[in-house]
């Protein structure tokens, strides 16, 4: 038996039948679609999802976006949230309205994490060239802005004709629901495509679930890696997003308590431990804590686990001193796995920490990190407490947030100072209550993202921790949550500037050149005159959003108890302190600086900084050996 439809319409009925499963657990592979219709999708994709809004065959829930952009924000922020088991499809225009998602492909890419793109395309059949928005280049006939996509994505097709379409949508839901594949997919849907009628095969349509299995690892590969772990004398954990993914959180707690390790977390895999468990030692690397980093230095095997070691991870190449350390990396990714000369351990992380603590067996490390984490958490009692400026700190704000969170609750964030203080000093206490997307460190992702973390999780208080440089680059899906009748709580920082690149500016001796939020000077030619008289709390309030302003952190403490009991969606405005830093992490970043320069503020700089490049290492031993 065979369906007539439009290629847009077989599209939705396919994603509606295709479902994801593991341990038992069956949920929707694709949970919706986000668009904004143009000319190149209003009349394919608009279409059948109206019809299938309006008969309820199939059931495809979709939400109006505001941004192109911030959409696959919402995605990505809401695969996060179901552990990579389940994302929503983004439907654009042609023209600017793909090429507006491609940074949104890259942060999905970047993270491992799965979203469906659907640009519109040009015509495939090419009637009338050059077609609106099209990008004509004379060198070749087939390529369209959505080539643009390609190193972005995990998985990319072009589809020019109906018969394509099965091994398209096939190929696409093969990448989206393997976790060591995954990232962003993107179908081109030509726009005349779209509206073409063919009979497809009714097998195409049928329900087709997806297991997503527990790859379990070698056993030969097991016992090299214990070897190596119970030859050591001040071994580490390293916990990345890959433990959360993989809800290993009660099997890594395990190890950790028979083992005696450490465990230092990266920022996809803070929460893989409550922060007062005792084995716990806070986040690792350029944004963690001083005593998660200063056990890098000294540690002999590292024992990592779902984590990619970004640059922030080993700080550059310096967190691990040790003159013969030696990785054991346990990762769903053979391409991870092997990073660092490791001994690789490839399996999904639950299945791979069920296979190694058999073979550590009675093996205990005695640890002296726990007078050491404990004047840490003094240390970050005094900078959430801190009191007498004109003004709060940043820490300050954290702290307050951080105290009127639920063991359930979310903090999100994504780029500027607020990652490495959330790092440093945010305690969590459940594996999905902190959202930092640092591997792509997006301005902007927060509130996108934020409402993608409350679609996934509605039960859940959802806390958007939004500075002022990120909130004027996308603000707009306030209205979008508004309109979905979604509550968020949204803490706006303002704080007139860029302060995580003001402060990097004068590390490298550039003297925050460009970082603030003021007027031009006529006698300098610098932003250094009156602060400009932005209102971003006014701003938020015309968007639709209730508005709280706050003062004090007093103030905010009282913002956020009456931003909880609404049932709506709250802007809780607050001012810091943009110069007041917050305690260190006493690591390092590797920011090249000027090699010549007349400034001396540069010429210092660039002492530091060769200074700091004396510590790089690259890490060649061989992990077994």
């Amino acid at each position: 038996m065979k369906h007539r439809l439009t290629v847009a319409q077989a599209v939705v009925r396919f994603l509606a039948n295709q479902f994801t499963e593991r341990d038992g657990i069956r949920q929707r592979a694709v949970a919706g679609f986000l668009g904004i219709f143009g000319h190149g999708n209003v009349a394919g994709i608009g279409q059948a999802l109206l019809q299938a809004q309006r008969t309820g065959s199939p059931h495809m829930p979709y939400l109006l976006a505001r941004n192109e952009q911030a959409m696959v924000h919402t995605a990505a922020g809401y695969a996060r949230m179901r552990n990579r088991l389940s994302t929503m499809a983004c439907t654009t225009s042609i023209g600017p309205g793909s090429t507006n998602m491609l940074t949104g492909a890259a942060l999905a890419t970047v993270n491992r994490l799965p979203v469906l793109l659907l640009p519109a395309d040009v015509f495939a059949t090419r009637v009338a060239p050059p077609v609106l928005q099209e990008l004509e280049d004379p060198r070749f006939g087939d390529v369209s802005v959505n080539d643009a996509f390609r190193p972005l994505s995990r998985f990319f097709d072009r589809v020019w004709r109906p018969e394509q379409l099965p091994a398209a949508l096939l190929g696409a839901m093969r990448v989206l629901t393997d976790p060591a594949e995954t990232g962003a997919v993107t179908l081109c849907l030509p726009q005349d495509l779209q509206t073409e009628a063919y009979e497809f095969p009714d097998e195409l349509f049928a329900e087709r679930v997806w297991h997503v299995t527990r790859p379990a690892p070698d056993p030969l590969a097991v016992e090299r890696a214990a070897a190596v772990i119970r030859g050591a004398r001040r071994p580490l954990i390293v916990a990345g997003g890959g433990v959360i993914y993989s809800e290993a959180s009660a099997q890594l707690d395990r190890l950790a308590r028979e083992t005696g390790i450490p465990v230092a977390d990266t920022q996809a895999g803070k929460g893989a431990l409550s922060w007062d468990h005792p084995n716990a030692v806070g986040g690792l690397g350029a944004t963690g804590s001083p005593v998660a980093n200063r056990l890098a230095g000294h540690a002999d095997v590292v024992l990592g686990i779902g984590t990619r070691y970004s640059d922030f991870t080993t700080a550059s190449g310096t967190a691990f001193r040790h003159p013969q350390v030696r990785f054991v990396n346990l990762n769903i990714t053979s391409f991870d796995a092997g990073k660092l000369s490791a001994s690789p351990l490839v399996a999904d992380a639950r299945a791979g920490l069920q296979a190694l603590r058999p073979a550590l067996h009675g093996r205990r490390f005695t640890g002296d990190f726990h007078d050491d984490v404990a004047a840490w958490n003094a240390t970050v009692d005094r900078a959430y407490r801190k009191r007498g400026g004109d003004l709060p700190t940043q820490a300050e704000v954290i702290g307050v947030v951080n105290d009127a969170c639920g063991a359930r609750d979310v903090v999100v964030q994504a780029a500027g100072s607020m990652p490495g203080d959330l790092q440093r000093l945010w305690r969590a206490r459940d594996p999905k209550q902190y959202h930092v997307e640092y591997g792509f460190s997006c301005m902007g992702f927060e509130i996108a993202g934020a409402l993608g973390i409350k679609l996934a999780d509605p039960s859940r208080e959802v806390y958007a921790l939004v500075g002022d440089g990120s909130y004027l680059m996308m603000a707009q899906e306030i209205v979008t949550a508004i309109a979905e009748g979604l509550k968020l709580i949204v803490v706006l920082v303002q704080n007139h500037g860029f302060a995580s690149i003001g402060a990097l500016s004068e590390e490298v001796g550039s003297q925050r050149f460009g970082t603030s939020y003021r007027f031009k000077s006529a006698q300098t030619g610098d932003y250094d005159g009156a602060l400009l008289p932005v209102d971003l709390a006014a701003n938020a309030e015309s968007l639709g959003a209730a508005v709280i302003r706050c003062r004090t952190a007093a103030d905010l403490a009282e913002g956020l108890k009456r931003a909880r009991e609404a049932d709506h969606l709250t802007v809780v405005h607050i001012e810091t302190d943009p110069l007041a830093a917050g305690p260190s992490s006493e690591s390092w970043w590797d920011v090249p600086v000027a090699e010549v320069a007349t400034l001396h503020s540069t010429r210092h700089a660039r002492t530091g900084y060769l200074e700091g490049k004396r510590d790089q290492r690259h890490h060649l031993r061989p992990g077994g050996q």
